[in-house]
């Protein structure tokens, strides 16, 4: 008896955590949207239909899926954690996946694109997604020039690491300018020097090298106030090369990404 009652939870649990979820949209009850762990899913081509009557095509070689809405288009690619639209990138760290032959994607991503806010309901299990304004383009959008730099510091301090560790990077730089202890600019805070050079990058030149494609897609993500950790990461350095112990002796351990350990 025993066994089948902690049979009977481990299945409750699971329910719980893939199961059906409740979603509203401006009050109107939404329905497909499935919680996978602690993440809603909504079915992308039913939930642009709702928002803004939104056309969808499929390209099946890239397994990319195309909303059409407004006057803009948004890309939702099977396998990565992020929906591109007009120029930016909102990413969530989760999966878009083809769930019983269907593009589904994690709420927030997809509600963001419409110029929607999701607040959520746990007691209920609801996601409550209100529209806003209209979703602005990345020109509209992003500081050029802080763009610039930050893809040019996280080109040059992760080259070779994968995209969360060029996000981590730029999570320490926006963490900085928005420290008191630090610049309050991201120009400022690379070339920040007041008690020694902070970033390598600046010390030997390869600041200057043109940023890649990826480090601009990270620094797009940063921008969209995107964090890797709940702690403000300040610090990070390659233990494997590094000549100081100042930053493990002195700061909080949060992380390891790549080659790059990271501290608040």
């Amino acid at each position: 008896m025993k066994k089948i009652i902690i049979s009977m939870i481990f299945v409750f649990l699971f329910l719980l955590s893939a199961g059906a979820v409740n979603v509203n949209v401006d009050g109107e009850s939404f329905s497909g949207a499935r919680l996978i762990g602690s993440v809603t899913y909504v079915p992308l081509r039913s939930f642009s239909e709702a928002m803004s009557d939104g056309v969808v095509s499929w390209e099946a070689e890239s397994r990319t899926a195309t909303v059409s809405f407004s006057g803009k288009d948004a890309f939702v690619k099977i396998g990565e954690s992020y929906v591109e639209c007009a120029g930016r990138y909102i990413y969530s760290g989760n999966e878009n996946k083809i769930i019983d032959g269907s593009t589904y994607v994690p709420l927030r991503s997809v509600a963001k694109i419409f110029g929607a806010e999701v607040e959520w309901d746990s007691k209920s299990r609801t996601a409550s997604v209100k529209r806003g304004e209209p979703f602005k383009s990345a020109d509209e959008f992003y500081d050029m020039t802080d763009l610039y730099w930050l893809s040019k510091i996280i080109s040059a301090e992760s080259a070779g690491e994968e995209l969360s560790g060029k996000i981590a990077v730029g999570n320490v730089v926006l963490n900085r300018v928005r420290n008191e202890e630090y610049p309050n600019s991201i120009y400022e805070v690379i070339f920040d020097d007041e008690n020694g050079v902070q970033f390598t990058p600046v010390a030997n030149g390869t600041i200057n090298n043109p940023p890649t494609e990826e480090s601009v897609m990270a620094a797009k993500i940063c921008l969209e106030d995107y964090k890797l950790s709940d702690k403000e990461i300040l610090f990070f350095l390659n233990p494997q090369i590094s000549t100081s112990t100042w930053v493990p002796d002195n700061r909080d351990y949060v992380m390891t990404i790549g080659r790059h350990d990271f501290y608040a």
